[in-house]
């Protein structure tokens, strides 16, 4: 199944936080195809974790696969992950910043409360923070680093707005620090996904609620994990080396239709 050519991946060592399903699931494979070594971070699925090992292993024998579980949120949690990239790897060449929340369940404004707040923000946008400084801490010249950011977050969601402000902030953020790394020729990028057919959107896509969702989209479908992968990869490859501070929309065009 290996064999997907992308200059400039083969032989790197990437990280992929929330590797353990959905969009990062589908990166970790399509890294493993071009030959890459991926460290795989999760929260709390220890199967599925191991079950993309495996399975990458059987991609592509020679490169190197780890899982970690880890809270992102949590510094502590952090520097445990990256000691293992240590470890492992010795260092970093590639960080995919995937890992993050959403709740089906509508939060009006006047009923969102300080912990609903609070914890949306900090698994979205602190793990983001904490995971990205110590990615930056292990990069040299030719470092990549995407973040999985969000329609929601350029146009607004309305009932999950502590949604939507987290994920414009990491756009916020990309566009910084990509200011900022690339005189060390680090690119930092932002993948902005719009609804996409993953167990954290499910509850509202197995319903009959998906044909509305899927007539608002100007290609009239929703996005598969694969559909992500494949921008998210090309943005780590040396065919993305003059990108950087960009959001790639991969949403069918719903950006366009606030």
């Amino acid at each position: 199944m290996k064999g997907i050519a992308l200059p400039g991946i083969e032989g790197r060592r990437v990280l992929v936080t929330g590797g353990s399903r959905g969009i990062g699931r589908a990166v970790v494979r399509l890294l493993a195809r071009a030959g890459a070594s991926v460290g795989v971070a999760y929260f709390t699925d220890g199967e599925a974790a191991d079950s993309i090992v495996s399975e990458a292993e059987g991609i592509a024998p020679d490169s190197r696969f780890w899982s970690e579980a880890a809270d992102l949120s949590e510094e502590a949690d952090c520097d445990r992950l990256f000691s293992r990239v240590d470890r492992e790897f010795g260092g970093l060449d590639g960080f995919v910043g995937n890992a993050g929340i959403w709740n089906a369940e509508p939060s009006p404004i006047e009923a969102l409360s300080a912990q609903e707040w609070d914890r949306m923000l900090a698994v979205n946008l602190t793990s983001i923070y904490l995971t990205t400084r110590a990615a930056v801490a292990r990069m040299g010249p030719g470092g990549r680093i995407v973040l999985l950011s969000s329609t929601a977050g350029q146009r607004g969601e309305a009932e999950h707005s502590h949604y939507a402000a987290s994920k414009g902030a990491i756009i916020s953020f990309t566009k910084s620090i990509a200011t900022e790394l690339g005189p060390r020729d680090i690119t930092v990028n932002a993948v902005a996904p719009g609804w996409v057919d993953t167990e954290m959107s499910a509850s509202v896509l197995r319903t009959a609620e998906r044909s509305r969702i899927e007539a608002d989209v100007p290609l009239r479908r929703i996005g598969t994990a694969d559909d992500l992968a494949g921008p998210t990869v090309f943005l780590l490859s040396d065919l993305a080396r003059h990108i950087t501070g960009e959001v790639l929309n991969v949403n069918g065009g719903s950006v366009l239709c606030g």
